[in-house]
């Protein structure tokens, strides 16, 4: 039998015909300086920025970022790509509200600190103490060490605007929960 789902109350065993095609595309952050949060999600975080989209009449700007798949291409016309980019899974939409960067004490809320909302977004990595040596040489803060707390295996960073980003091994997580 094939997997489906675990199950708990509330849990629909059976979606809706309506909801077949339907894809997780994108989360969206709200960064204070794109060039900051960009050079971080680019060279830190190994992403790839497929559209910047501004929206001149309303001062912001939107950037979707994604981590290559090998083999896979996106497409160079514009138009095409931006299509392409929403069909896709995965992807990290950085919103730029045009000014903040300019605000030495404008900060947005992470979501952890009370009252709490948002948690974190998560990368998984091929190799957890690799990437936390990275994150090391990069002087990335860290708000979990894989070796601290009550949770092993699971790392936590912070991104320039302070959200946390879960750092995961998937070949560590077989027993997490049990």
């Amino acid at each position: 039998m094939r997997f489906t789902s675990e199950t708990y109350p509330g849990v629909s065993l059976a979606p809706a015909d309506s909801t077949r095609g339907f894809v997780f595309n994108h989360s969206m952050l709200r960064v204070k300086d794109p060039q900051v949060a960009l050079d971080f999600y680019t060279r830190v975080m190994g992403m790839r920025v497929l559209r910047k989209l501004d929206f001149t009449e309303m001062k912001f700007s939107l950037y979707f970022l994604h981590c290559s798949v090998e083999g896979e291409e996106a497409p160079e016309d514009a138009g095409e790509r931006t299509a392409w980019t929403f069909s896709q899974r995965g992807i990290l939409e950085l919103t730029h509200n045009w000014g903040t960067e300019n605000e030495p004490d404008f900060k947005y809320h992470d979501g952890n600190a009370q009252p709490q909302g948002f948690g974190h977004i998560c990368f998984s990595v091929p190799d957890l103490n690799a990437a936390i040596a990275w994150f090391d040489e990069n002087k990335v803060t860290f708000v979990k060490r894989a070796d601290q707390g009550k949770m092993k295996d699971v790392a936590f960073i912070k991104d320039p605007d302070g959200y946390w980003i879960e750092i995961v091994e998937p070949a560590r997580l077989k027993g997490l929960g049990n």
